[in-house]
């Protein structure tokens, strides 16, 4: 998988910080919230990552009404 740096979705406005920033290492990813870049990074395993991906495409995380 390798190291790509810092990236954000496509999705994410164009505009101000307001965006989660994903980097793959090696067999993990990171994540970390663009308008605090030296604070926490979360980290995943393929496993959890693919779960977290197939919740979001199934809308397990939609917002209640």
């Amino acid at each position: 998988m390798g190291s790509r740096g810092w990236f954000k979705s496509s999705f994410s406005p164009t505009q101000g910080n307001n965006c989660v920033l994903v980097q793959f290492v090696g067999p993990a990813v990171q994540v970390r919230d663009s308008k605090v870049v030296g604070g926490p990074v979360l980290e995943f395993n393929r496993g959890e990552w693919e779960a977290f991906l197939l919740g979001a495409f199934n809308g397990e995380f939609e917002m209640p009404l």
